[in-house]
């Protein structure tokens, strides 16, 4: 998978979680990926305070990114 690829699976990821973040007040934003393999992203709106935002960081937003683009290892959320 090409960079411009991954990236465009990733960002497909996370047009396929914005809804349920935005449902709740939040959004993310693809940051970065680096070595094609770190994604960093930014939880905003509500997300920021939200006392689960790091579940939904692994077990939505990282599930999901990984199910488009098998190859990422890691996703962090860049405050």
């Amino acid at each position: 998978m090409t960079t411009e690829e991954l990236t465009s699976n990733v960002l497909l990821a996370l047009e396929e979680i914005r809804p349920f973040l935005n449902s709740d007040g939040g959004d993310i934003t693809l940051v970065s990926i680096e070595d094609d393999k770190h994604v960093k992203v930014r939880l905003e709106g509500a997300c920021t305070s939200c006392s689960v935002n790091q579940m939904t960081l692994k077990a939505g937003v990282e599930t999901t990114i990984k199910k488009f683009a098998p190859q990422i290892e890691t996703v962090v959320n860049i405050a």
